[in-house]
């Protein structure tokens, strides 16, 4: 395709990144067939291949309207077209270079700035969002039955986490490979505190060092989604800088979010600091100790030669796998396998590549396209009558169980019980 950028509208950096993808795309269409939003409204410019053409248009005229605004924000950027392309099309790298030119070329209204505004402030603002929870607990139960179980779930006992002193798990020996940096994120250790608890217990049953990340409390994927692109580069560059800092003094393994929707964003730090000469090369080797849990477990087990066949039967599970986990880190099945060493027989998901809907705040800017979604992932899941639906991102956590009263879980919890009760039995035999 030939692509003739106005000179001057872009970063240099970004032109580049443009012109690249542009020329990628051959228009053939693959991506059309695992779009959920092209495969909800039929409208090929909430395809991927239509919005290419909105943002090639926009890029070769230097004008942008409502509608080209509109057809981009529909966009789940849930990277399923990538998992189909057979052009290696880099498609989210286009997108938010798209996204970002749109807002300059065709500015928002008042309405929906303020909510944007809001959401990310509600994300990176240190202790606002527990505080809010905090505030409305007392409230809860004159909540829509909805609400408490997304937000307000019932208190149970839950496991607690092994004891952190100076950050380090007390109960873990050291190793030459170093320790694992646990990024918490900002709702997760308020709505589901119980998911960073449970890798702490996995990592330290499996004796591996783990320090909870003293970094930003926000990887910043929600700035970067909701029109807050230099903001969400701030949040990168704090991150890298602490990182990196703790590169010079020990050893580190990796550094994890257990929400993989985190993960892909971390990852993709090389792109989102790309443009910036003082940290591109920093945030280019700290990307490649992101690691997903799935990734850090498997890399131990194989180092120690641990097996864990038939540690336990399991039939009443369903596993959804985020679309940050199978299409942004390319890790689908990883989880599936590493529960089937576990004994966990899951069936097999109708249409599992398709998004719930989540994406983020998606939910909240696009409610009607994300609910259709939502419902059509709960009738598969739900088709082989779990007990509860285990799935490894927080939003999408949250997202479903706002459609179902079945439990939704991080996988890691249902991982944690098992390892300790087979660390048990070992002791006890």
């Amino acid at each position: 395709m030939q692509v003739r950028i106005i000179e001057g509208l872009l970063h240099p950096g970004e032109a580049k990144r443009a012109e690249q993808v542009l020329n990628a795309c051959v228009h053939c269409g693959f991506c059309t067939a695992t779009c959920p939003t092209y495969l909800q409204a039929g409208n090929e410019l909430d395809s991927p291949r239509g919005r290419i053409y909105l943002i090639k248009e926009m890029l070769e005229t230097g004008e942008a309207t409502q509608v080209t605004r509109t057809h981009l924000d529909r966009c789940l950027t849930c990277l399923s077209c990538e998992t189909t392309c057979p052009s290696g099309v880099e498609y989210h790298k286009l997108v938010a270079v798209g996204r970002a030119t749109s807002e300059r070329l065709a500015p928002r209204g008042a309405a929906q700035k303020s909510l944007r505004f809001l959401l990310r402030k509600l994300m990176v603002t240190p202790a606002l969002f527990p505080a809010l929870m905090a505030i409305g607990r007392p409230f809860a139960p004159l909540l829509p039955a909805v609400l408490r179980r997304v937000y307000f779930p019932p208190r149970t006992a839950q496991k607690k986490s092994p004891e952190i002193k100076s950050g380090v798990a007390t109960n873990a020996s050291d190793s030459d490979a170093g320790k694992v940096l646990l990024v918490k994120g900002c709702v997760q250790p308020t709505l589901r505190p119980e998911t960073d608890v449970a890798f702490i217990r996995i990592l330290t049953a499996l004796e591996v060092p783990v320090e909870e990340s003293a970094a930003a409390n926000c990887c910043g994927a929600a700035s970067f989604h909701t029109s807050g692109e230099g903001e969400a580069r701030s949040l990168a560059r704090a991150q890298v800088d602490y990182w990196w800092q703790r590169l010079t003094e020990e050893p580190i393994r990796a550094i994890v979010s257990t929400a993989s929707g985190c993960g892909v964003h971390l990852k993709d730090y090389g792109t989102v600091l790309a443009d910036d000469p003082d940290y591109r090369h920093k945030a280019e080797e700290i990307v490649r100790l992101i690691r997903d849990p799935v990734e850090v477990m498997e890399e131990v087990l194989e180092e120690r030669n641990l097996q864990l066949t038939n540690a336990v039967a399991a039939n009443e599970f369903v596993f959804h796998c985020p679309c940050t986990l199978q299409h942004g880190q390319g890790l689908n099945g990883r989880v599936e396998r590493l529960l089937g060493k576990l004994g966990f027989r899951l069936p097999v998901v109708e249409d599992a590549h398709l998004c719930c809907g989540s994406a983020g705040t998606y939910s909240v800017l696009q409610p009607s396209m994300s609910r259709a979604l939502r419902e059509e992932k709960l009738q598969r899941l739900q088709a082989s009558n779990p007990d509860t639906i285990l799935t490894a991102n927080i939003g999408c956590q949250l997202h479903l169980q706002g459609g179902t009263e079945t439990p939704v879980r991080h996988w890691l919890e249902i991982v944690a019980d098992v390892l300790e009760n087979a660390a048990l039995s070992e002791r006890n035999a």
